[in-house]
């Protein structure tokens, strides 16, 4: 079930490889349906038209879920702006180059029921608006911060910009619940805006908020959440040393949110 392209298809000039001068997307795919698929979209529109790259066509983007069978699998789109240009200069006219891949997949249910553990990472996100919410090939701060910690017991790192407020995790966005209100990281300096935040924003009432590491310290629920995972609640978070600095109980507060997260994503209801 499985698709690439084949290793001398994907030159080394490709800017792509040579500058991370693309986007990516992955999604969920349920019994060859796109889930998100709009957001999906909207997402990669709006970085093509930052970027400047055209955008393929809808039949394009969708052609591969062709391939994809029965139960979940992920579809993992990236669109380059192609090869030529010198140096940093942009080709013109640019040839972009759309690959894409198929993988099995399968969530971990036992992060939705148990919770997880999460640490503070010391990487700080450069600030840089212009790119902020997209979800471009240039990931090198997340791969960094990823290196903090080798434990298979934390699940994931939250991290801050370079001014100290919070903005994601690794690979997940953020919400809390604070004094009954649901609130999440506002994302117009640095971090991707996720597909599944990007619902939860529409149906839940979720303020985008500022805020620095010392906002969770007062928190009743904290989740991180994605397009393939669903929502996982967090049952404890550690320092950047890996001391544990709180605990939460998962409750029924925790199950609300991730009930609607789950009913978006055709995941069963955790009890």
């Amino acid at each position: 079930m499985t698709a690439e392209t084949a290793k001398d298809d994907w030159p080394l000039e490709d800017r792509g490889v040579a500058y991370g001068d693309g986007l990516f997307e992955t999604v969920l795919v349920r019994d060859g349906r796109p889930l998100l698929w709009e957001q999906h979209l909207a997402r990669l529109a709006r970085g093509c038209g930052v970027l400047g790259i055209p955008l393929p066509a809808r039949e394009a983007l969708e052609a591969p879920l062709v391939e994809a069978g029965e139960g979940l699998s992920v579809l993992k789109l990236i669109l380059t702006r192609g090869s030529g240009g010198r140096g940093y200069a942009l080709p013109i006219p640019s040839d972009p180059q759309l690959r894409w891949r198929l993988s099995p997949f399968a969530p971990s249910a036992q992060r939705w029921r148990q919770g997880v553990r999460v640490r503070h990472c010391r990487l700080r996100l450069g600030i840089q608006p212009m790119l902020a919410g997209l979800k471009h090939l240039n990931r090198l701060e997340n791969v960094l911060a990823r290196a903090e910690w080798t434990d298979a017991d934390t699940a994931e790192g939250l991290l801050c910009d370079s001014e100290g407020r919070l903005v994601e995790a690794t690979c997940m966005n953020l919400v809390w619940q604070r004094d009954g209100k649901l609130e999440t990281p506002r994302l117009d300096r640095c971090g991707v805006a996720g597909t599944l935040r990007s619902v939860l924003l529409e149906r839940a009432p979720i303020h985008e908020v500022d805020a620095f590491p010392s906002a969770l310290d007062g928190v009743e629920a904290l989740w991180l959440g994605n397009s393939l995972q669903g929502l996982w609640p967090v049952a404890r978070l550690d320092d950047a040393a890996g001391t544990p600095i709180r605990h939460w109980t998962i409750g029924p507060a925790h199950r609300r949110l991730q009930a609607l997260a789950h009913a978006a994503l055709g995941y069963p209801p955790v009890t």
